[in-house]
C-alpha cells in the first residue's frame, strides 16, 4: 500500500504521538477499492468489552484508510474507546462507504442516524451554512502554520456557529492540506491553460468558483467515484491536496501535477448533536479532548506527506511543475469581491486577523 503506512508509524515515533499502529479498523463493511477494511465490530487490540448501556458512534469520511484524516480517526477511535471503559465505542467508515462528503453533510443535517461523525472540508459545510466558505477563500494562507491558527481562530468560531441550529458541532480542525490540480492534458502554468478544462471538484461554491474564476470548467462529483470517472476520461482534470492524489493513487490516472496551492483545504470533525447530546458530560469531555488530540496528529501527518510525496508521485511517472501564483492569485481575486455579502464582517475580521499575525 505504497508503504505509507510505515511512513505513518515513523512519523507518529518522531512526534511522541499517541500511537495509532496495531489491529484493524472498525469499519462497515469493505473499504472499497482502495482500502483494506474489516467488518463492523472489529477492533484494533484486544476486543472491546461493551457495556450494557454502551453508545456507538459512526464516523465517515470520503478518502482511504491511508489518508492521514484515516489514521487521525484510527487514534480517535482507541482512545474514546480505552477512555469509556467501552462505554463509547468508535466504528470507521472509509472510501465514502456511508456516502460522499455531500451526503454526509446531508444526513447530518437531517439527523438521518446514517452517520454520527463526519470528517470533511469545512467550506463544504458553505451549502448549509454560507459563511463556512471563509476558510477556503483562495490564496489567502501562507503556509501550514498560518492555515492551522486560522482554523483554530474565532473568526472561524464565529462561521461555524451557524451549524449548530442544523445538528452540526465542530469538535476540531483536522487538515487536508493546498489543493493543487492535476490533469491529463499538460502542465498549468497560468491560468489560462485552465480555460475550458473540464474539471472534478467537490459539491461546493467556493472552489467551484475559484475553478471558474480560473476558466476553467468546474463540474461537481463525488470523491468515491472520482478515480473511475478520470480513468474513463469523463474528466479532464481534477483538483486536490498531494497526500490526497497520491494516496488515492490519482496518479494512475492523471498525467500532469500543477502545484497551485490555490486554496487552503481545512477539514471539520464533526459530530451530530443529536448524537452528541447522547453523552454523558464526562463522555462528551473524552471524545472532545480524542478529537482536538487526533487533530494534531492529523495535522502533523498532513504536513510531512505533503514534503515528503511529491517526490513519490514524480516517481511514478507525474509530471511536476511549479507555476509562479500571482497569476492565479490576480484572476482569482474577484472570489472575495463577488462574494462579499456572503460573509459580511467576516472578511474585515479575517483580514484584521491577518494583519495582527
Amino acid at each position: 500500500m505504497k508503504k505509507i503506512f510505515a511512513l505513518a508509524l515513523s512519523l507518529s515515533m518522531s512526534l511522541s504521538l499517541a500511537a495509532c499502529g496495531g489491529g484493524n479498523n472498525n469499519n462497515g463493511g469493505s473499504a472499497g477499492s482502495n482500502g483494506g477494511g474489516s467488518s463492523a465490530g472489529s477492533s484494533g487490540g484486544a476486543p472491546v468489552s461493551t457495556p450494557a448501556s454502551s453508545v456507538t458512534l459512526k464516523l465517515g469520511f470520503s478518502t482511504n484508510e491511508e489518508d492521514p484524516r484515516a489514521l487521525g480517526a484510527k487514534q480517535f477511535k482507541e482512545e474514546v474507546e480505552e477512555k469509556t471503559g467501552g462505554a463509547v465505542i468508535v466504528e470507521l467508515y472509509p472510501s465514502g462507504q456511508l456516502g460522499g462528503d455531500a451526503d454526509l453533510i446531508n444526513s447530518i443535517a437531517l439527523d438521518s442516524g446514517t452517520v454520527d461523525i463526519i470528517i470533511t472540508d469545512a467550506s463544504n459545510f458553505a451549502t448549509y451554512e454560507p459563511k463556512m466558505g471563509i476558510s477556503a477563500l483562495p490564496f489567502q494562507f501562507a503556509d501550514f502554520d498560518e492555515a492551522w491558527a486560522f482554523m483554530d481562530s474565532d473568526v472561524e468560531t464565529e462561521a461555524e456557529a451557524g451549524l449548530i441550529p442544523q445538528n452540526m458541532r465542530v469538535l476540531a480542525h483536522y487538515c487536508n492540506g493546498f489543493r493543487c490540480v492535476t490533469n491529463s492534458k499538460g502542465p498549468v502554468n497560468s491560468p489560462d491553460d485552465m480555460k475550458g478544462m473540464l474539471i472534478r471538484t467537490p459539491e461546493n461554491p467556493v472552489i467551484m468558483a475559484t475553478m471558474t474564476a480560473m476558466g476553467a470548467n468546474p463540474q461537481p462529483l463525488a470523491f468515491n467515484e472520482l478515480y473511475q470517472a478520470l480513468n474513463q476520461g469523463t474528466y479532464d482534470a481534477q483538483e486536490n491536496p498531494i497526500p490526497v492524489i497520491y494516496n488515492n493513487n490519482l496518479y494512475e490516472v492523471q498525467e500532469y501535477l500543477s502545484v497551485t496551492n490555490h486554496i487552503y483545504s481545512g477539514m471539520c470533525f464533526t459530530i451530530a448533536e443529536t448524537s452528541w447530546n447522547k453523552l454523558s458530560a464526562d463522555q462528551q469531555a473524552i471524545v472532545e479532548a480524542a478529537a482536538k488530540a487526533s487533530a494534531d496528529y492529523d495535522r502533523q501527518l498532513n504536513k510531512q506527506m505533503t514534503d515528503d510525496l511529491v517526490s513519490s508521485l514524480e516517481a511514478a511517472g507525474m509530471k511536476i511543475n511549479n507555476p509562479d501564483l500571482a497569476p492565479f492569485a490576480e484572476a482569482t481575486a474577484s472570489v472575495l469581491t463577488d462574494n462579499a455579502a456572503t460573509y459580511g464582517d467576516l472578511l474585515d475580521k479575517l483580514a484584521d486577523w491577518k494583519a495582527a499575525r
